[in-house]
């Protein structure tokens, strides 16, 4: 392996200031009105133009991709099996999503949801809330003939929900659990997939996304989530799932789009989407986001973001297409790690009667501020009818920088509960994490003994370098009554606004930094036989090697190096006793090496440290079979799923030591539903029901216990339904099981589940105008998304009740 060094592009360019920030006043509304106004003014200017020229070109006419790559509708299903002739032509790989050539965003008087030309490509256009397929080319079959469990979010479900991050949109997706992290990924998007942690298997575009970083969906087309192990899909890890976050590409139909939203948090947000076709060979995209914001139910916390997205797409001919794009994101918001825990009675303070509202940091001194930025150039070309070269390069750049407090112990030691106190310890990080990777593809279709194969080859090579530091001296500041380790704050009434911070931000100068070379090959091929029964299978390897190198205080280096090769695959089998309808068996490996989660600081949260960098990997397989049915005209894909997720050679630590003993499963039953049962009604959601249990550990006392930090019970259904062709109502209702607390096995912390149940509304005052209220936890119940491992453990919570009325123009 080559040297491990820090990340230096870009750090020049851009720095953060650690001066505070003016909180949840801070009005951003004159860039909002700004960046409005310019949307608007180059909307109306677009639609003026679109009006002169309409004698020549009625309604929008644009020279649309290919006549020879014709795609069927995807409404148009097939009634009966096609004949393997019918496809002897391949397809364009996956990823590639088809140009959209739909009319505008909803024809007068067509109820129910109607596909537009933003629509989502790989959805239905007649039921914009049931994907049909997936954007990635290692799945090169609809969802319905896929022998796994895929769970695809839909932009369209997504701005229903009013989620407009990625946590937010975890939140009331079953089978996640949000996870928390001290110093490691504590505010970047931890989830854990059917009860294994996924932190570091999240991918943009099907590149992993590493490290810890914050997202935000305001170029999002879907997000899908592969439950079972995917490691022939993406690669380490993915041990319970993995997800991809699919961007916004253009699309050869150009509109014009902007949003404006406003909140009773506080929240002013604006977001635009225009896509321009520039010549029939070229078009660009551009999305745009502004957001100031507060925090429902939680007093101080603040979420300022902005950002940008731009891509183009270059087709000069009917073999060869190239996409470049480039996004970026910046937040600065004010940290919050929750609510004490009451340690004697096993739960949060809350559930004594505690102010949800408590905020327990330091607003003069706490910060965070994040950024992402992300460059990838991808392009594809048939070579022949039955071969196609792509290619992916991506560079992605982001930073977590934060001071914080955690809310620790309580000091019930006074007789008057009145007078108790919790101190509130100071966190913190600077961490950078550089992500330079290549993709080279070849898929291949042809025919051997009447059985219709596509064949996917490629090779994959990346470089992830991440440098980690953090501040000096925060625990001898200065907070106006003399050097103290934190703050200690009364438990009712903590008022950490009040205290002066007076001291100077320095970090240490002796960041740990890793690098990791990651070397991969798979092949993954589909056999079809007469559109009835399908074959998958794949395999690959990956060559990983990770350094990792820190300093002492004493000035002394420590540098440890590990090195894996891996070998995983996975096979499934579909059969179709109806067009419409199908039932699968699949099996599937995973590994997870150590140090492969790259925010991790210690044994526990995946690092590589002097205890582990002997151990190989842990390994993990997975059984599952379902059925998926499309019902209701097709419109409506309804799946479920049993399924057992094993991991073996799970490392534990045992005083000192770590020891690849542990193993445990996780089996359980998913079901799903995506689309519409009429033309008026839609619906989005699922349930699922885990069991969980630890089958062996050099520890007694862990065998036979649950799971740590997981959620085993979830739900989640979103209905929407069209009164009329303008006004349509829906609601959302959301449950999440208890979560108990520790590290690896469960312990006897609890954190109690609950309802939360959410309303919308939308009205069309015309084809390019409207407006939605969205109002998320109607009831302000207290709901926890996660906590800390320890046995005092700090509480994190989700937003209280908030109302969003949003105005849309699309043209």
């Amino acid at each position: 392996m080559g040297d491990c060094k820090r990340p230096a592009t870009l750090r020049g360019a851009s720095t953060f200031s650690t001066t505070r920030p003016t909180g949840p006043k801070t009005d951003r509304s004159a860039g909002v009105g700004l960046l409005t106004a310019a949307a608007l003014a180059g909307t109306l200017a677009a639609q003026e133009a679109a009006a002169q020229t309409a004698t020549t070109t009625p309604g929008l006419t644009v020279e649309a991709p290919a006549e020879p790559r014709k795609r069927k509708p995807v409404a148009a299903k097939p009634t009966r099996a096609r004949p393997l002739a019918a496809a002897s032509r391949p397809a364009r790989p996956a990823v590639a999503a088809p140009a959209q050539a739909a009319a505008g965003p909803g024809a007068a008087g067509a109820p129910g949801p109607q596909a537009g030309p933003s629509a989502n490509p790989y959805a239905d256009p007649a039921a914009p809330f049931k994907v049909d397929r997936s954007a990635s080319s290692k799945l090169t079959e609809p969802l319905l003939n896929t022998p796994r469990t895929v769970t695809a979010i839909p932009k369209e479900v997504i701005e229903e929900k009013q989620a407009t991050s990625f946590r937010e949109l975890v939140r009331t997706t079953p089978g996640l659990t949000l996870g928390s992290g001290e110093g490691g990924n504590a505010f970047g998007d931890r989830v854990f997939i059917r009860g294994f942690d996924a932190r570091n298997d999240i991918y943009v575009d099907g590149v992993r996304d590493p490290g810890v970083n914050i997202r935000e969906n305001f170029a999002t087309e879907q997000v899908e989530v592969l439950k079972g192990p995917a490691s022939t899909v993406g690669g380490r890890g993915t041990s319970g799932g993995a997800v991809n976050v699919v961007t916004k590409k253009p699309s050869f139909v150009s509109f014009y789009e902007a949003g404006l939203t406003g909140g009773t948090d506080a929240t002013k947000r604006m977001t635009f989407d225009v896509n321009h076709v520039v010549s029939p060979e070229f078009a660009v995209r551009a999305n745009g986001m502004v957001q100031g914001a507060g925090v429902a139910g939680r007093n101080e916390v603040f979420d300022n973001r902005w950002g940008g997205a731009i891509a183009a797409t270059w087709k000069p001919n009917e073999r060869f297409q190239m996409t470049v794009d480039y996004f970026h994101v910046d937040l600065d918001q004010l940290p919050d790690w929750g609510v004490p825990f009451d340690a004697r009675k096993r739960r949060p303070f809350t559930e004594s009667g505690l102010n949800r509202n408590n905020y327990y940091g330091l607003p003069n001194r706490d910060f965070q501020k994040a950024k992402q930025d992300i460059a990838t150039a991808s392009m594809s070309y048939e070579l022949t009818d039955w071969a196609t070269l792509s290619n992916k390069f991506r560079y992605g750049f982001s930073v977590l920088d934060y001071v914080a407090s955690a809310p620790g112990s309580v000091n019930t030691t006074n007789p008057d509960p009145a007078r108790w106190t919790v101190n509130s310890g100071a966190k913190s990080r600077y961490q950078e994490n550089e992500v330079i990777a290549n993709q080279t593809e070849l898929t291949t279709k042809f025919t051997t003994f009447g059985l219709l194969h596509t064949l996917v080859s490629g090779v994959e090579i990346s470089r992830e370098n991440v440098s980690r530091d953090s501040y000096l001296a925060l625990s001898t500041e200065s907070f106006g009554a003399g050097a103290i380790p934190g703050a200690s704050l009364n438990l009712w009434d903590p008022g950490g606004g009040l205290i002066p911070f007076t001291g100077t931000f320095a970090k240490t100068g002796r960041p740990t930094e890793i690098g990791v070379d990651t070397r991969s090959a798979y092949l993954l091929d589909t056999v079809n036989w007469n559109d009835r029964f399908f074959l998958t299978g794949g395999v690959r390897v990956d060559d990983y090697g990770i350094k990792a190198a820190s300093t002492a205080a004493t000035g002394v280096r420590t540098t440890l190096e590990r090195d894996d090769t891996m070998f995983n695959w996975n096979i499934g089998a579909t059969y179709k006793p109806l067009p419409f309808a199908a039932v699968y068996a699949a099996y599937g490996t995973s590994s997870n090496p150590v140090g492969s989660e790259l925010d991790g600081g210690g044994n526990d949260y995946g690092a590589l440290t002097a205890s582990n960098a002997a151990l190989g990997p842990e390994k993990n397989r997975s059984y599952e079979v379902g059925t998926k049915w499309e019902l209701f005209d097709r419109r409506l894909l309804v799946t479920a799923a049993l399924f057992q997720n094993e991991k073996s050679r799970a490392r534990e630590t045992i005083g000192a030591t770590v020891s690849p003993t542990g193993e445990y499963r996780v089996r359980g039953v998913e079901v799903g539903v995506g689309g519409n049962v009429t033309d008026r009604w839609s619906l989005f959601g699922g349930a699922v029901f885990m069991d969980s249990e630890v089958t062996k550990s050099a520890i007694a006392a862990n065998r036979g216990l649950q799971l740590a930090n997981i959620a085993h019970e979830s739900f989640s259904l979103l209905s929407k339904y069209a009164i009329t062709d303008k006004l349509s109502v829906g609601a959302q209702a959301t449950y999440i099981g208890r979560i108990l607390g520790g590290t690896f096995a469960a312990n006897n912390n609890v954190l109690p589940g609950g309802w939360r149940l959410d309303l919308l509304a939308e009205y069309k005052f015309t084809d390019h105008v409207s407006a939605r209220l969205n109002v998320l936890n109607v009831t302000d119940a207290t709901i926890y998304d996660a906590f800390y491992r320890s046995n005092v453990p700090y509480v994190y919570l989700a937003p209280g009740r908030a109302a969003y009325f949003s105005l849309n123009f699309k043209y």
